[in-house]
């Protein structure tokens, strides 16, 4: 055996405790560490030909990367509807590390960690009060679970004109239809080989809204004269935390045949309150479903569902199978996550979550979702009273959407933005809402308190100060 790793291995207990007391520190400094840095490294370095060892590499970790790293699962990190991971998502993922399990067979090879996948999906479901009909696994994020979820309705609209889109490639316009998706469905269209520009743009509902004009919706449907559509509708726009009218896209299910898809990455658990649920009310008779875990369900990143309905297994099936493989068996007759969704090689990533949902159960996330939106709430009325900022959006759940105070004041909206996140006490992104240049301030770490949004108010009129306006 190499000799530095036989020195790891014989000193791996110590390489360990050395390795959790740097993780200890940094979550419990998480208030002091900044949310942004400007830090940078040469990354051209030299590999050593014989290895240091780990607990000389940590060294070289904390003296050169770990100035790199800012507070992003901190309570006033509020980019990217980016949620802190508890102490048990921790867990979770430290025991996927050591565990090193590759989620593939029930029945082939292997498959105890399928099986725990399995069941994290049916507590999930239980969460989000959805009917055991959806088939759902894990992958890396709301990207990859689109993309599952676009993929087999590619194979399904295909199958609807007596096409195999899996075995023989698109031959056919795919027709989509959408009001306000986020950019990873878009970027699936073109993964998918469907086209990022090939889908008809949906009227949204007036009054500030981004969700699907229903009756422009069925106009549209009509316009396609019977032929098969795939339609991308959203529980949570990106910036107004906006859902489309669920229960009314049910009803012309009745009437149409399409494809319904749900991006629900961080808006799905909405259901898990009784103050929210009705904003998913019908959901449950789409065909699939996106939802991330690293975002509401605060675990550490890469962690994200997908939700199909069983009866679409087949398709499923076609889309993904490893059909050239016979040391993975007959895709058929054994159930195998390889054959249902893109990636071949999967680490155990339902632990995480698993350990979470255990933890904490339904009143535990409940608990999450309502502090939450009641923290964007209270965020927002603060804005106003500082008569500094203005609102683009009324809050609906949990982002709050806002931007300096006058259109005379749009050319200076970005400089705002830099001059906040670079004193590195709070970190949002921009955005652009209705033509006007704005910020997204989106609540979802369980860290997060009012004290917190006290600083972040405090830290906005500093920024106001700062940019002489």
């Amino acid at each position: 055996m190499n000799a530095a790793l036989q020195n790891d291995l014989n000193n791996f207990e110590n390489i360990l405790e050395k390795t959790k007391q740097q993780g200890i520190d940094f979550l419990n400094n998480l208030d002091t560490i900044p949310t942004s840095n400007k830090n940078t490294i040469d990354p051209k370095s030299i590999l050593n030909e014989f290895g240091l060892g780990s607990i000389e590499v940590l060294k070289e970790f904390n003296e050169r990367l770990a100035p790199l790293m800012v507070s992003s699962p901190g309570p006033r990190y509020l980019g990217f509807v980016t949620g802190g991971s508890t102490p048990a998502s921790i867990v979770g993922d430290w025991l996927a590390s050591v565990y090193d399990q590759n989620t593939q067979a029930v029945k082939a090879q292997g498959g105890a960690s399928a099986l725990i996948e399995f069941e994290t999906i049916n507590l999930l479901l239980q969460l989000l009060e959805l009917p055991d009909s959806f088939l759902g696994g894990f992958v890396t994020g709301a990207t990859m679970s689109n993309f599952t979820c676009l993929g087999v309705a590619r194979q399904w609209f295909g199958k609807q004109l007596g096409k195999d889109f899996a075995k023989n490639g698109i031959s056919e316009n795919i027709n989509i239809l959408t009001a306000t998706p986020h950019s990873s469905s878009i970027k699936c269209l073109s993964m998918l080989g469907i086209g990022s520009q090939n889908y008809t743009t949906l009227k949204t509902i007036e009054g500030n809204r981004e969700a699907i004009d229903i009756v422009d919706l069925e106009e549209n449907i009509k316009k396609l004269n019977g032929k098969p559509f795939i339609l991308i509708s959203s529980a949570g726009t990106v910036n107004t935390a906006d859902f489309d009218d669920f229960e009314a896209i049910s009803k012309l299910r009745e009437k149409y045949n399409f494809w319904w898809h749900i991006d629900a990455a961080f808006g799905g658990f909405a259901a898990v309150s009784e103050k929210f649920k009705h904003l998913v009310e019908g959901w449950e008779g789409a065909d699939s479903i996106a939802i991330d875990c690293h975002k509401w369900l605060n675990v550490p990143y890469e962690s994200a569902f997908y939700l199909i309905k069983k009866e679409h297994v087949g398709f499923q099936i076609e889309t993904f199978q490893n059909s050239n493989a016979p040391y993975l068996g007959n895709p058929l007759e054994n159930f195998n996550y390889l054959n249902v969704l893109p990636e071949n090689s999967r680490r155990l990533r339902a632990l995480p979550a698993w350990f979470s949902l255990k933890a904490y159960g339904k009143d535990g996330f409940k608990d999450i979702v309502e502090n939450s939106t009641a923290l964007a709430l209270h965020f927002a009325n603060c804005l106003i009273e500082t008569e500094s900022f203005e609102l683009l959006a009324p809050i609906r759940l949990n982002n709050v959407c806002f931007t300096l105070k006058g259109n005379h004041n749009q050319d200076k909206v970005s400089d705002f933005l830099t001059i906040l996140n670079d004193k590195g006490k709070v970190f949002m992104t921009p955005t652009v809402y209705e033509g006007r240049k704005g910020i997204r301030a989106s609540f979802v770490n369980w860290r997060t308190t009012e004290d917190d949004v006290k600083i972040i108010i405090e830290e906005l009129k500093a920024s106001i100060l700062d940019l002489e306006i």
